[in-house]
């Protein structure tokens, strides 16, 4: 089966147009910006929500308070099989977010439709960011479990300013 292409962007952002983005993209997450170190494990229509959103250590405004690379990733699954991703992020999420290099990572379930994943993801710096995907929990979640099982995958790098 042929994988879905990576596309890759660079764009500036101001602070506040970031700010303004994670607080857009949390809300379409259906997480409050202002309790993203919060832990959810709720039911939704539609389906499991991810029970970790944020890094429990620090809080939003902390993580974005200084300059970074932020890459925001959207996924979609193929016909049956966005539990079994869900089930895949639920394992990998807690690994991301305790790599020292990350400095706030979310993942959000579509509502509407549960077989979208949204990934918010800001790293200390683009050597963070490669460190991520070197690591042996990327490679054993995603890259061996979760990609096969994708329809879609679209990323998106920007830089905090």
């Amino acid at each position: 089966m042929k994988r879905s292409e990576v596309t890759t962007t660079t764009m500036m952002l101001t602070r506040r147009s970031a700010i303004g983005s994670l607080a857009a993209i949390m809300t379409i997450a259906g997480v409050s910006p202002w309790a993203g170190s919060q832990a959810r494990s709720e039911q939704s229509n539609g389906g499991r929500h991810m029970k970790h959103y944020a890094m429990s250590t620090r809080t939003i405004s902390d993580a974005i308070n200084t300059a970074g690379l932020l890459v925001v990733a959207q996924w979609e699954a193929k016909e049956g099989q966005a539990d079994k991703v869900a089930q895949i992020l639920d394992g990998f999420l807690p690994e991301a977010q305790k790599d020292p290099g990350t400095k706030l990572f979310l993942i959000g379930r579509g509502k509407d439709n549960p077989a979208q994943f949204l990934f918010y993801e800001l790293f200390q710096d683009e050597a963070a960011f490669k460190a991520h995907a070197e690591s042996a929990y990327f490679k054993t979640y995603i890259a061996e479990q979760a990609l096969p099982l994708l329809a879609k995958r679209e990323r998106t790098q920007y830089t905090l300013l």
